[in-house]
């Protein structure tokens, strides 16, 4: 119960702050309501594109984590592997935000 409430106030939280806030911030810019509508969207595709892909790839980091984690204590010569595998989302993360520049830029 307490694990569930927890996962939905992370996800309203990151969701806030990872799409919303930079809308908002970037919408204050525009002047006119055309520019207005243009830049909002720009925000919000810029905003999902580096959120969804943060949120991808610690979804995926948590399960190599998790069968790394057990991988190691059986067979501990594979943790270069298991390093290797751990550092591949973040390549997810660094391409959401070079999109996410290239959006908005």
């Amino acid at each position: 119960m307490i694990k569930k409430r927890l996962a939905k106030w992370m996800f309203g939280t990151t969701f806030v702050l990872t799409v919303l806030v930079p809308t908002v911030a970037l919408a204050q810019e525009a002047a006119a309501p055309a520019e207005w509508q243009a830049v909002v969207g720009k925000a919000l595709a810029a905003g999902l594109a580096m959120g969804l892909s943060a949120l991808g790839a610690g979804y995926a980091q948590a399960k190599i984590g998790s069968a790394g984690a057990g991988t190691l204590a059986e067979r501990p010569e594979v943790s270069i592997w298991i390093i290797t595998l751990q550092a591949l989302p973040e390549v997810i993360v660094l391409l959401g935000f070079v999109s996410a520049i290239l959006i908005s830029g």
